[in-house]
């Protein structure tokens, strides 16, 4: 049993479920079991499957995957959740004899549950029906407006449509009176600028390609592809429930709001797709800026040998 706990990350549609698999696959081979634990933000909710690149429902009966289709799309799922369930599933895991693996891109994720939120309140349902009242009346650029007077910090990096994120500053000023930049500079592993070293019980293999471009053609080719796996058929029936709407923040999923959009005819056919190969190639680089803050084995998913490297480090730490 490996005392650290691997951790594979990258951006979006890099292979990191392919290169977890592989190793579960190995593993099973030499009589050991490896259980996935997903760390991402989309594969939580049920009825997300095309759009957020779930893994088969073959790959999961093979290979034990946990935290995923545990929500409605209508719940919320935060970073600070994550962390509570990834320390119990790995003790769990661990208590079977079995090696745990964290896979994922979502990073703010990875850094709840390596480094903790220990001074950052936890969501307060009250503030934030109140400020979905508010927003509702004023929209989110108007409550973005406000974030810019009481928290220019966290403003000037968010965008006015992001709804989630200004709501969650605005939240965290009212519970503290604080801006929430600040409580970020306190904690330097939540700040995305100075990190602290990775504490010696994880170990990190990043899968980043070194040529940006060829990151950004695969993703719209695998955004069409999804398209043409009935990804607006998923999205409409989600559409059609009647009970969901875009600030939520699985329905803000990249992919999911733009086809949204579409389906309610606020948008055209060609214009969506241009807004979701934008979205996604800025959620490839947010979580970029995130890795690079790292300590972390990088490895470019684009190239074989760097890739076959890539395998036997994990194996060497999984030993």
């Amino acid at each position: 049993m490996p005392t650290k706990v691997l951790s594979i990350v990258g951006p979006t549609g890099v292979g990191k479920s392919n290169l977890a698999l592989w190793l579960a696959r190995q593993y099973k081979d030499l009589g050991r079991v490896i259980e996935i634990i997903s760390m991402d933000s989309a594969l939580v909710y049920k009825g997300m499957d095309i759009g957020t690149a779930k893994p088969s429902k073959a790959e999961q009966a093979e290979v034990a995957h946990h935290l995923i289709d545990v929500l409605d799309p209508s719940q919320n799922y935060s970073a600070a959740q994550f962390a509570s369930d990834a320390k119990e599933l790995i003790s769990d895991i661990k208590q079977r004899g079995n090696i745990p693996l964290i896979v994922g891109g979502t990073m703010l994720y990875w850094r709840a549950w390596v480094y903790g939120f220990s001074n950052l309140p936890a969501a307060n349902p009250e503030v934030r029906a109140q400020l979905d009242r508010e927003a509702a009346e004023i929209g989110w650029p108007a409550m973005h407006a406000k974030l810019a007077i009481l928290d220019p910090a966290s403003a000037k990096r968010l965008q006015p449509n992001d709804s989630q994120r200004v709501q969650r500053a605005l939240e965290v000023f009212a519970l503290t009176g604080r801006p929430l930049s600040d409580l970020f500079e306190e904690t330097p592993s939540l700040a995305g600028r100075k990190q602290e070293p990775t504490p010696d019980w994880v170990e990190v293999i990043s899968l980043e390609p070194f040529d940006r471009k060829t990151l950004h053609t695969r993703l719209e080719q695998r955004f069409d592809q999804m398209l043409e796996s009935k990804f607006i058929e998923e999205v409409e029936q989600l559409l059609n429930r009647g009970d969901l709407h875009t600030n939520l923040p699985a329905i803000r999923s990249v992919g999911y709001r733009q086809v949204w959009e579409y389906l309610a005819g606020d948008i055209d056919f060609e214009t969506m797709k241009e807004k979701a190969y934008a979205a996604t190639r800025q959620l490839s680089k947010r979580q970029m800026t995130w890795l690079r803050a790292m300590d972390r084995r990088v490895f470019d998913p684009f190239d074989t040998k760097q890739m076959d490297l890539a395998q036997k480090q994990c194996l060497a730490l999984l030993q």
